[in-house]
């Protein structure tokens, strides 16, 4: 099961090439950049593990590909994104955040049914990932 979050999720994987395009995008727009990282990619998980401190006022965006290689050495196996945050006034968010790189395997999540009163059903997302302990999942 293929995880679908932030921009580009449904196409294929972006290329490095790619990647630096939309950094570069980033930067003549003059957000910040930043790389995050998680082995706990579910969709209401939106406070991934910061790489590094964002990049402000950045002019090339080799210094963000030098640090998304340094994530990628050290972080083999987990989710990588890269986030690009509007600091304008009125804006002050995130304009942009696409998966850069993800596990060999992604074994997906299920669904958990419970009952509650009056015969309504609830549901709940859990990824299979979590039942193991951090450091180990997606081997």
């Amino acid at each position: 099961m293929r995880i679908t979050q932030g921009a580009f999720s449904f196409l294929d994987d972006l290329t490095d090439t790619q990647i630096e395009a939309q950094v570069r995008h980033c930067i003549s727009q003059g957000w910040a950049v930043s790389i995050e990282c998680t082995d706990d990619p579910h969709p209401r998980n939106t406070y991934w593990e910061m790489w590094e401190q964002p990049q402000f006022d950045l002019v090339d965006p080799g210094t963000v590909m030098a640090s998304l290689a340094g994530c990628r050495r050290e972080r083999p196996r987990d989710y990588i994104r890269i986030c690009g945050f509007d600091a304008t006034r009125g804006w002050e968010s995130l304009r942009t955040s696409f998966i850069v790189q993800r596990p060999p395997h992604e074994p997906g999540f299920r669904i958990e049914r419970t009952q509650r009163d009056g015969r309504s059903l609830g549901y709940t997302t859990r990824p299979y990932a979590t039942d193991l302990p951090p450091g180990e999942r997606y081997r």
